[in-house]
């Protein structure tokens, strides 16, 4: 029997991203129930494949790539708010 009383926090899922300003239907949305520690790392994995596809883009004058990073780095901010938005959930009574 465990003595853990920690509960594992997790994304509710109310985080979207919506692609620019009169655009009503969100291009994406974070998925309720994924731990909020696995979130960040996810995020900062995406944040790290971020910075090399813009210098990638920059460097080879590759507009492909500094768009995808621009849509890789909303991802990444939609995970983090998310999972800030678990952290600050009471946990279940």
């Amino acid at each position: 029997m465990t003595t853990d009383t920690h509960e594992t926090r997790c994304t509710p899922g109310k985080t979207h991203f919506y692609q620019g300003d009169g655009h009503g239907q969100p291009l994406f949305c974070i998925a309720p129930g994924i731990p909020c520690q696995h979130a960040r790392e996810q995020a900062s994995e995406l944040l790290g494949l971020v910075r090399e596809l813009t210098i990638a883009g920059v460097m080879e004058s590759n507009p492909d790539f500094v768009w995808a990073s621009h849509y890789l780095s909303a991802l990444a901010k939609a995970l983090l708010d998310d999972a800030e938005l678990g952290m600050r959930r009471r946990p279940a009574a």
